[in-house]
């Protein structure tokens, strides 16, 4: 069980201008942010990271719409914090996500759903590296 994992304010959050709120939430909740960065995936970084997702049908519209703008990394540290985190963002699908989770109250659809999250100790120790190598 890690203290860590990676979550990804997504394209739709910095557009709607609500970096700001999504970040309070998560630290309310608890998280220490440990690295943080703003980012521009390309087609193939995108592809990179999403490599998991080849083949299934929704893959072209991920890298799409995750390379459609900025998006920022950011490391959080709690214990427990890849469930507590997919706890706090909810559902993929904002509306099959619980009232009060992070997607239920910002996110439009099942694609542009405002926050990446892990999800298993092994996948954070992989997005961490790919974004932070090193530090």
């Amino acid at each position: 069980m890690s203290n860590r994992t990676l979550a990804i304010l997504k394209p739709d959050c910095v557009r709607k201008q609500i970096i700001g709120k999504v970040l309070s939430r998560i630290e309310e909740a608890g998280f220490q942010i440990v690295a943080m960065r703003m980012v521009q995936f390309t087609h193939n970084t995108a592809g990179d990271f999403y490599a998991v997702h080849r083949g299934k049908p929704f893959y072209e519209d991920l890298l799409k719409f995750m390379s459609s703008g900025p998006c920022i990394p950011t490391v959080l540290e709690k214990d427990n914090a890849v469930d507590a985190f997919r706890t706090l963002i909810g559902a993929t699908d904002p509306k099959q996500a619980a009232p009060g989770t992070i997607r239920y109250d910002y996110a439009d659809s099942k694609q542009e759903n405002i926050v990446h999250g892990s999800d298993s100790d092994e996948t954070a120790r992989f997005e961490i590296e790919f974004f932070f190598k090193g530090e």
